[in-house]
């Protein structure tokens, strides 16, 4: 037993933390098995928001954001694969096809939080991954996640953990 973990494959045993977490180790073997266009495929037909890696701590700065359009959905997925970039309220509103006020509104209404916050927590997630599955330098993680250097990522998390983040 592990604490704090989400899954652990230890040879051909293979167990989990609950419920949610059963999903992310069906989804790794699905994968393991099939390969990832395979378990994406899964993902997508089942409605599956992301699949976790098995290694990383149960806790995620990111609340459930679950918008109900398509539009602030492909949104989030840029800001996603834009992290190391600037990302402001008009870049994605642009990316959403509205004008920044619209776009604030329907990302605030959907998601509960505003653009600037939804951004911030996808970094904070993005950069606690990459300090759990890789070997970088704290400097590389927090460039490359849009931080710009370690202490206004140091901030961001401690906002977020002192539940100002959301």
């Amino acid at each position: 037993m592990e604490e704090d973990r989400v899954f652990i494959i230890d040879g051909p045993m293979w167990t989990s933390a609950g419920m949610t977490p059963r999903i992310d180790l069906v989804l790794a073997m699905i994968e393991q098995d099939l390969g990832m266009d395979v378990a994406r495929a899964v993902v997508r037909q089942r409605v599956v928001y992301h699949q976790r890696a098995g290694g990383q701590s149960q806790f995620s700065a990111v609340p459930e954001l679950e918008p109900k359009s398509d539009r602030i959905k492909s949104v989030l997925g840029y800001a996603k694969r834009n992290l190391d970039k600037p990302l402001t309220v008009g870049q994605l509103a642009a990316a959403a096809h509205l004008s920044p006020h619209q776009f604030s509104r329907a990302f605030r209404a959907e998601t509960g939080q505003s653009p600037v916050k939804a951004v911030e927590n996808l970094r904070i997630e993005a950069a606690r991954l990459m300090m759990e599955q890789s070997r970088r330098p704290i400097d590389v993680i927090a460039r490359q996640t849009g931080f710009a250097n370690r202490d206004r990522m140091r901030r961001a998390v401690g906002r977020v953990s002192q539940g100002r983040g959301h």
